[in-house]
């Protein structure tokens, strides 16, 4: 299994044969525009793909399926919708088909609980967007475990450190997470995406995983940055079990 990490929750994952494109925001920098309920006017997304139109379109052209895991503009954009194939294979839980359906998107999985995609295994996993009057507004938000033999990644999505997540490592004891970093925060309320304390406490409850950190530096409600964030986990002698990915590193999971 193979992971590369085009931006922000944009991930590529390669399992034998079966290439998967996880929560596609695909438009050039500034392409989004300014996110609403913040002080911020900055365009979003900030940086632009770590590779050029021509290169994307090469890539988009090796995808056998794509996974959104919530319709927010950083999973999933105009971009995503007008570059990818509309006969490829979309999975997401089942409150999203309808609309991607209005895409024109012509194969739609819904996944609500597990599935099986060639031959790797599928669990929907859910989590928190936020707590309180932010969290609420934030909806619903979903991750994803894939496991292939006995290799199992678990893509947490866009969520906190909270008994969700929790639950999930517990009963699927992963041997790689990915998690949405960066604290993101918006003009009211607490963090949306995992903070450096937040990640502190995952790795204390899956000592034995490797985790990968994403969602850095590419919107303008983060907080922290990589340099923060490596240095807040060096700190705390994280950083032989975290690594806070690039844009366009590529990683083997073993």
């Amino acid at each position: 299994m193979h992971i590369q990490l085009w931006r922000n929750a944009t991930i590529q994952i390669a399992v034998g044969k079966t290439n998967i494109l996880i929560d596609p925001m695909l438009g050039e920098k500034g392409a989004v525009g300014p996110f609403p309920f913040t002080n911020d006017q900055r365009e979003n997304p900030l940086v632009p793909l770590p590779f050029s139109e021509e290169k994307l379109r090469k890539k988009l052209k090796c995808i056998d399926a794509v996974f959104v895991s919530h319709l927010h503009p950083d999973h999933w954009d105009e971009a995503a919708i007008r570059l990818i194939e509309k006969t490829t294979t979309i999975i997401c839980p089942e409150p999203l088909a309808k609309t991607i359906a209005s895409y024109g998107f012509q194969k739609i999985i819904t996944l609500n609980d597990q599935m099986v995609l060639d031959d790797i295994q599928l669990h929907l996993t859910n989590g928190q967007h936020g707590t309180g009057d932010i969290g609420k507004h934030m909806g619903q938000v979903n991750g994803i475990i894939l496991e292939h033999h006995n290799l199992k990644l678990y893509i947490a999505g866009d969520t906190i450190w909270c008994p969700e997540v929790k639950k999930a490592i517990t009963e699927h004891r992963p041997q790689h997470i990915i998690v949405a970093g960066g604290a993101a925060t918006f003009a009211i309320g607490d963090p949306v995406t995992m903070t450096g304390k937040d990640i502190k406490a995952l790795c204390e409850h899956a000592s034995k995983a490797s985790i990968w950190i994403t969602h850095m530096e590419a919107v303008s409600p983060c907080r922290e940055n990589r340099a923060m964030l490596t240095e807040y986990l060096k700190y705390h002698g994280l950083l032989n079990q975290c690594k806070v990915l690039a844009d366009g590193e590529k990683v083997a999971l073993n």
